[in-house]
């Protein structure tokens, strides 16, 4: 199991339109085997910042799954029109190198 951080900065009034567009990529995610769960947070003190937390079976999974065409599209779109700023991922934990004594993203169980 491997734990991403994904960091994204929406533009001011474009943070509805970023959420429904993540609703739609996460109802794709659900499909795939190598997907565990994800969880979308909103910053309280900067409501433009979203962290979405996402567990994957393995690293290779999420890895396949960014490089995928539907990833593309949704990210060009979202370039585009409504992020202020690049996308970045972090791995907290898993197969990889854990930077969490657990091995996993404390906000991920924290919300559960």
């Amino acid at each position: 199991m491997v734990t991403i951080g994904m960091n994204y900065e929406v533009r001011e009034g474009k943070a509805e339109a970023f959420e429904r567009k993540f609703a739609l990529v996460l109802e794709a995610m659900r499909t795939l085997p190598t997907h565990a769960h994800t969880e979308l947070f909103r910053s309280v003190g900067a409501p433009g910042r979203y962290l979405i937390v996402s567990e994957w079976h393995s690293r290779e999974g999420f890895d396949a799954f960014i490089a995928s065409e539907a990833f593309h599209r949704v990210t060009d779109w979202g370039a585009s029109a409504i992020l202020a700023s690049r996308p970045r991922h972090e791995v907290y934990g898993g197969d990889t190198a854990p930077s969490v004594p657990t091995g996993r993203c404390p906000v991920a169980h924290a919300a559960r």
